[in-house]
């Protein structure tokens, strides 16, 4: 190797990156053992930012296009250099290129179910899965906080800790909803908007923001998803009876309509059928003892209800109170001339004491004794 190629390979003067793998978020552009020219050419291409970094601290950035490396576009770098105007001389720096596109089709799912408590099933187990999307959004707090020295950062380096903040969120989200999980279908919008809500700003903790965060699936564990296929089978046949005795009809006609007609076939046919019928029976049996024990209850005679207690009354004689006496003893009583209209009584309900007279229980009573003859004084009444 001769003079020239020595120094031409001890100097860098073209700094650019085509990105072969569509996985890499931080690539280290090679500079081992070698100087970076003053004038070297670098090019960042659209989705790109390049980041020097000088004895380990961040220097100057750049945004997608083509610079001729100077002074005047590494402010940053000639403050830590000490560099003076004009300055020329090759100079020693990291350079790393950041991609910042967006990084599409990352799958996350709860590795564990997550219990929640639901208002038909009671206690239940759910899992979930969906994808998201991020991008770097601030490249050289990605690089100081995440990446660190790491010349090839990949997807597969960070994806793990990203799924973690899903989860965690996510498992937090579906317990705090309180949504029924037959309705969480209906809900997986609402659920990727309130979670992503949340994970955007942990993302931006690490120079990252996520660009979309969609939820395409809550299951139930297969056992319990078993049971609700045989529930809504149950709902789909109806009537239980009515489907016994259409599977019974339609085994009796495909029996009946068999080809040739042989002995065997016709009572294998009619087996089914009796077999059916059988099952049709022992579906109606229920049915029919209920019916009978209503039509017995029907035909048992009825008991009359207890006769209403007899009325008695407390009669108030010489401002003394007597009795308490029945209808019979009364209406001999008034009769006797004993009682009558003026006199006081009162029975159980009776808010106060009132005059016979007034008492539309007794007043019949007295329309059966015979005013007293003119010129004679009432009887008065005898206790």
């Amino acid at each position: 190797m001769g003079l020239f190629d020595k120094l031409k390979n001890e100097f860098i003067d073209i700094i650019d990156w085509l990105d072969p793998s569509n996985n890499t978020i931080v690539y280290r552009f090679p500079r081992y053992q070698n100087e970076i020219k003053m004038g070297a050419k670098l090019t960042v291409r659209e989705s790109q930012v390049a980041v020097f970094i000088n004895e380990g601290q961040i220097a100057d950035i750049f945004q997608p296009g083509m610079y001729t490396l100077s002074t005047q576009n590494m402010p940053i770098l000639a403050t830590l250099k000490g560099w003076k105007y004009g300055f020329n001389s090759p100079f020693k720096a990291e350079v790393y290129f950041v991609n910042t596109k967006k990084f599409l089709d990352n799958k996350w799912g709860t590795p564990n179910p997550v219990m929640v408590r639901d208002p038909e099933f009671g206690p239940v187990r759910l899992r979930a899965f969906g994808v998201y999307e991020y991008r770097v959004e601030d490249a050289g707090k990605f690089i100081k906080d995440i990446v660190g020295t790491d010349g090839d950062f990949t997807v597969e380096k960070i994806n793990n800790q990203l799924r973690n903040i899903i989860i965690t969120r996510f498992s937090d989200a579906v317990a705090e909803s309180k949504i029924p999980v037959l309705d969480m279908a209906s809900n997986y919008n609402e659920f990727s908007e309130k979670i992503g809500k949340v994970i955007i700003d942990e993302y931006k903790e690490y120079g990252l923001n996520m660009t979309k965060f969609l939820v395409s699936n809550i299951s139930l564990p297969e056992e319990v998803e078993k049971a609700m296929d045989k529930r809504s089978s149950m709902g789909v046949l109806g009537d239980l009876n009515r489907y016994t005795q259409f599977q019974a009809a339609n085994a009796m006609e495909a029996a009946a309509t068999a080809p040739g007609g042989s002995a065997a076939g016709s009572g294998m046919g009619m087996g089914m059928g009796f077999a059916m019928a059988g099952q049709m029976m022992n579906a109606m049996n229920p049915m029919m003892n209920q019916q009978q024990q209503m039509y017995q209850q029907q035909q048992q005679p009825v008991a009359p209800p207890p006769m209403p207690a007899p009325s008695t009354y407390f009669v108030a004689v010489n401002g003394q109170q007597s009795g308490p006496f029945d209808m019979n003893t009364l209406s001999t009583m008034i009769k006797n001339g004993q009682v009558n209209k003026d006199t006081l009584v009162w029975k159980q309900g009776m808010p106060a004491w009132a005059a016979a007279g007034s008492v539309q229980e007794l007043s019949a009573l007295f329309g059966a004794v015979p005013p007293p003859m003119p010129g004679m004084p009432p009887v008065p009444p005898q206790l």
